[in-house]
């Protein structure tokens, strides 16, 4: 299935919601935040980063969520293992860290080598240390409505779209795949925002006509410029998961959303650009998570953040 995209749009009209921008705001109050920590408990919040194998891309990822803490006055603890390593050792490793006073997140990048269960790793980790919001007890809260930590892409999303729109009572949103990591934590926090929500996915019927009834339009199929401006509501916010590398004639690649960004903005209100929009929030979400985290652990009220 796929959605026609628009030749004929090439005027940008919506606003960009700049998730770097907004990214770099969260991380500032998140530092005030673990001073206050610091100086009460004498240690800052923790977070270790486990990585298994040598995966190119999830080395990026680990050091730029390792030089993120930093910036956010956040420790980070690296374990770097190799790809031989076995199921038994790494939740061993997970066991110590769940019982250790000094780390308050645990973050084992994903994805793990093939012998590795992910499933039984998820959830080994302690659910009050589970950053990513992964672990089956945070999953049913979100479900429940009850607080717990949360998937760090959806919150990001969600903080953005609260930034732009305020009030979403009563809002038509639309959410474009169906992941356990986006889109099924999406359509739960938008439902708790008293959104009335659709997911579509792709045996959807009429994604087109769906898509086009959206006041709010998340995208997170993992397509390459699926969504084009036959599918939007004049004025709909659209947040653009996607992060799809596209490669060009020349060898050369480029890094495209789900949506046909020039098309789109065409008729959109505003949209989430790619890069730089859904990404740099789902890294600061992570720091977020930490120090939510960290107040939990150490018996302390939700920080305002």
């Amino acid at each position: 299935m796929s959605v026609m995209q628009s030749s004929s749009a090439t005027v940008n009209k919506a606003a960009l919601i700049d998730g770097k921008a907004y990214a770099e705001s969260l991380r500032g109050r998140i530092v005030g935040q673990a001073r206050s920590f610091r100086e009460r408990f004498g240690k800052a919040p923790g977070l270790a980063v486990v990585l298994v194998g040598d995966d190119p891309a999830s080395q990026v990822y680990v050091r730029t969520k390792m030089k993120r803490a930093m910036e956010s006055g956040i420790e980070s603890f690296p374990y770097i293992l190799p790809a031989a390593t076995t199921q038994e050792e790494l939740l061993n490793l997970i066991e110590r860290l769940n019982s250790d006073r000094q780390v308050h997140g645990i973050l084992v990048q994903l994805p793990l080598p093939a012998h590795i269960d992910e499933g039984a790793v998820i959830a080994a980790i302690s659910p009050s240390k589970d950053v990513d919001g992964f672990h089956p007890e945070n999953v049913g809260k979100l479900g429940l409505g009850v607080a717990g930590l949360v998937p760090c892409t959806p919150l990001g999303c969600l903080m953005m779209l609260k930034h732009k729109l305020g009030d979403m009572s009563g809002l038509k949103a639309v959410v474009v795949g169906r992941s356990n990591i986006v889109g099924k934590p999406m359509a739960n926090l938008l439902l708790q925002q008293n959104c009335t929500v659709t997911v579509l996915h792709s045996r959807s019927r009429n994604l087109q006509e769906e898509c086009r009834q959206a006041d709010i339009l998340v995208l997170a199929i993992g397509r390459p410029h699926f969504v084009g401006a036959e599918s939007i509501k004049p004025g709909a916010v659209v947040i653009d998961v996607g992060i799809n590398r596209v490669t060009q004639t020349d060898g050369s690649y480029v890094l495209v959303g789900d949506a046909h960004t020039e098309a789109v903005s065409a008729v959109a209100g505003a949209i989430t650009p790619v890069p730089g929009g859904v990404g740099p929030m789902t890294v600061a979400c992570l720091m977020h998570n930490t120090l939510v985290a960290a107040h939990a652990i150490e018996g302390l009220d939700a920080p305002v953040i």
